[in-house]
């Protein structure tokens, strides 16, 4: 989108400077070369000019001399007749009769010629004046013929301006330099402290910050500083976050750019910046270069793909050479971002270039519970918000979705006009960023329902019955996103390994939709085509990288980066008999867990249909009431239906007054849930939230 509007911005520049250009021309010539009009001068030849004067037709002559010939000008007594081809200038008209009373003429310096004028003009009593020599003819037209050449050259320089001004730094001859600007050390806020659920991560790193504030400390024991320091990680864990704590830490220039940015339309372009980069670094050591996203130039080299980028080679090596020539005393670091490590070039992996690796990786419950703070210090929480339990029912989550989890939260606090966020603007919040918003206008037919409601419940007894390592946290059959219903399975705690055990009971938590398809209704449905993907991918990964196969044995087949780096491709990871049985193993895999699935919701078929039944009823189905189903067989006794809205199309402001009356009545039914709970009623302490419209799923 951006690179779209860049073309047409500049090819808009390039049409209004040609337009502009042309103009001035057409303005210049018509200034200096004459008219048009009525009373334009008439050419004549100087034998014409002696027979009218002759004639007594002409009432004023004017004689000038002009580089060795006169000039003369003169006016008729009587208006000719004449047509605007035999004028002189620009005309835009058609060749037309026109009148004029004035015309010019050139003739010889000679004695004779003056002579005949003199005697002619006497003898018809004409007006002959004489006007001296002008020094500036010369000068007016070298201005005639230089002024467009100029013009020219100013609007191509513009223009050529332009089209460097987005490639590069202040137009087409800095094209090369880089635009990478150091920031301030004073500007820089951002602290090791701002930094939460990283203390591994932090403590690599504080390292190169002691060097750069007191490399003595080091270099008296023959330590040299690191050449480069390499962040990896999944997206949004921080990477960019603490490469900014660094420089602020060490208060020295951050010089932070991007990878595809020294890659331009221009040849050599990408080599030539990170020269002026290091350039620039070195003068203002001891500094900082920061590359994110380094694998848009860093990508292994040789690979066959995309017909061979030169360009991309060049400034890859371009940049091996500048991180090799460091000799230890220069006092640069370069710092690099990426989530694709297995992509980069292996001499840009070696020791002397990126001399430290640092895996950043998913915090822990303890790292997302620091994380919540840190972005909580600016929220008014409620009291009965715990950042503990929400770190707990976030698994997987990175830094960068639990800020988004509190500031959804504070959105939806904000849109019901609170002063502080509860944990019900939390609990929505975490429904919100897993599967996006409810959906519950939407009308669906009494037998689609029925058959999600089913489905979910199937998931939720296996997870139930199966629940060595996996809890079910909630389910619900109100639509979010390209969802009908879902139900989430928290795992009890993190878990850096996954077991044969543990991966064989997800398998069978996600057949469990189906098999309950298949036992209540008879049929099957497209609803479990997402479990399906899900199911077969976790199979495979167990049949093809982690050796729980029997038959396979403990062989790794797929690698997970090999297709990226263009690798595999002219030939098979394995053979057509292997991929065979690979293909036997992942089905006999699934199958298994699909029969577990099918005997599970079997022999536990009142439990489900109760939990089926609360579901069509209540929509949602929390923790808490779905042990009470499972165990006691009921719903808790303060579970209120919701009510159903009216089903109709609303404008804005309807739609915004039915959106806070169903907030406060929400909001009513929480505080009167507090009073209760405050004056001792253990019942409607323990009970759940109600559920209404907006109840988070």
């Amino acid at each position: 989108m951006n690179q779209n509007s860049n073309k047409n911005g500049f090819a808009h520049n390039i049409l209004f400077y040609a337009i502009i250009f042309f103009c001035i021309m057409a303005g210049i010539y018509a200034f200096f070369g004459g008219s048009s009009s009525s009373d334009s001068q008439k050419p004549l030849t100087q034998s014409e000019f002696v027979k009218q004067l002759k004639r007594g037709e002409v009432k004023t002559v004017q004689l000038q001399p002009t580089n060795g010939v006169y000039k003369v000008e003169g006016t008729y007594k009587h208006a000719q007749t004449t047509r605007n081809n035999e004028t002189v200038g620009f005309s835009f008209g058609n060749n037309k009769a026109a009148t004029t009373r004035h015309f010019e003429t050139t003739v010889l310096a000679s004695d004779s010629t003056l002579a005949q004028i003199q005697t002619a003009a006497d003898k018809t009593k004409t007006k002959l004046s004489t006007k001296e020599e002008q020094n500036n003819g010369l000068w007016s037209s070298l201005l005639v013929s230089i002024l467009p050449l100029v013009i020219l050259v100013f609007f191509f320089y513009m223009m050529m301006g332009q089209a460097g001004g987005r490639g590069g730094r202040g137009g087409i001859m800095n094209v090369g330099k880089t635009k990478a600007k150091p920031s301030d050390p004073k500007q820089n806020k951002v602290r090791f402290d701002d930094v939460a659920g990283e203390e591994e991560e932090k403590q690599e790193l504080v390292e190169v910050v002691e060097f750069l504030k007191n490399p003595k400390k080091y270099t008296r024991l023959g330590a040299r500083m690191p050449a480069g320091v390499l962040l990896e990680g999944p997206p949004g864990t921080g990477k960019t976050l603490l490469a900014k704590a660094v420089a602020g830490e060490a208060g020295v220039p951050f010089y932070s750019i991007s990878g595809s940015d020294f890659v331009e339309m221009f040849v050599g372009v990408g080599a030539s910046r990170v020269r002026d980069l290091f350039d620039q670094a070195k003068k203002s050591a001891p500094s900082i270069i920061f590359i994110d996203e380094i694998d848009a130039v860093g990508r292994r080299r040789g690979n066959g793909q995309g017909g061979g980028h030169d360009e991309r080679e060049q400034t890859l090596n371009q940049l091996l050479v500048e991180m090799d020539g460091f000799n230890g005393d220069e006092g640069v670091i370069v710092m690099a971002a990426t989530n694709r490590s297995d992509v980069l070039d292996p001499a840009l992996l070696r020791p002397g270039r990126f001399d430290r690796k640092v895996l950043v990786g998913r915090p822990d419950v303890k790292g997302r519970e620091a994380i919540l703070r840190v972005h909580a210090k600016n929220k008014p929480l409620a009291t009965d918000v715990d950042l503990k339990l929400i770190a707990k029912q976030t698994p997987g989550f990175v830094g960068a979705d639990l800020e988004n989890l509190l500031n959804e939260a504070a959105l939806l606090a904000a849109r019901r006009n609170k002063d502080q966020i509860d944990s019900l603007d939390v609990d929505e919040a975490e429904d919100r960023v897993i599967a996006g918003p409810a959906k519950r206008d939407r009308v669906i037919s009494k037998q689609e329902r029925e058959t999600v409601a089913y489905h979910e419940a199937g998931h939720t007894i296996v997870g139930l019955v199966l629940n060595d390592a996996r809890v079910v946290h909630k389910v619900t059959i109100v639509p979010r996103g390209r969802a009908g219903g879902y139900a989430i399975m928290l795992p009890r705690e993190d878990q850096m390994l996954m077991s044969k055990k543990n991966a064989e009971e997800q398998i069978a938590g996600l057949m469990g939709g189906r098999a309950a398809e298949e036992i209540i209704f008879k049929s099957q449905s497209s609803g479990a085509s997402n479990d399906f993907e899900q199911a077969t991918q976790i199979a495979r990964s167990m049949v093809t990288q982690y050796g729980m196969s029997d038959k396979i044995g403990p062989v790794e087949l797929q690698s997970s980066g090999a297709v990226f780096t263009g690798q595999g491709f002219d030939q098979s990871p394995y053979s057509q008999q292997t991929a065979a049985i690979v293909d036997e193993e992942i089905r006999r895999i699934l199958m298994e867990g699909h029969e577990q699935a099918l005997h599970i919701i079997e022999t536990h078929r009142e439990q489900h249909k109760l939990i089926a039944e609360a579901l069509l009823k209540y929509e949602t189905l929390d923790e808490k009431q779905i042990l009470s189903l499972y165990q006691n067989g009921t719903m808790p006794e303060d579970a209120v239906e919701e009510a159903e809205s009216d089903q109709h199309a609303a404008s804005f402001e309807e739609a915004k007054q039915a959106l806070e009356a169903r907030e406060n009545e929400r909001a009513q039914a929480y505080d009167d849930q507090n009073d209760a709970s405050d004056h001792g009623d253990e019942t409607a302490s323990d009970a759940a939230t109600p559920a209404n419209d907006d109840k988070p799923e």
